[in-house]
């Protein structure tokens, strides 16, 4: 599943940044921002096992935990505790995934919208 591996990616990186952070940001803002990613993931592993009607959840889910992340990111950053750079990467990496999650979402709003068709019928 592309977004799951893009977030996987972005979470990778995150955690060469996160022991890095200063001590006041680690154990509070890094651990949150840890803590929202790993909910992300779960997030996005469950709605690949669902129906496409039970996915919307896991997926809004997914996209809450994503905005909370860069949110919390950007304050990290200002309060320079990440550099611009690792800041810059990072936001990148956290963009791509919402906008994938974003298109998983409207794609199912469509397709479980009540004049379509599609999903229920298998028909397209």
């Amino acid at each position: 599943m592309p977004v799951l591996e893009k977030l996987k990616q972005a979470y990778l990186l995150w955690h060469n940044y996160h022991g890095i952070l200063a001590k006041t940001h680690r154990y509070s803002l890094g651990q949150r921002i840890d803590d929202l990613f790993i909910q992300a993931i779960e997030a996005i592993a469950a709605a690949s096992f669902l129906s496409k009607q039970e996915k919307i959840p896991y997926v809004r889910l997914a996209i809450r935990k994503i905005d909370t992340i860069k949110i919390l990111l950007m304050i990290v950053w200002e309060s320079k505790s990440l550099d611009t750079t690792k800041y810059a990467t990072l936001s990148v990496e956290i963009d791509s995934v919402g906008k994938m999650l974003g298109g998983w979402n409207g794609q199912l709003q469509k397709q479980n919208s009540p004049g379509s068709t599609t999903g229920r019928t298998g028909e397209k």
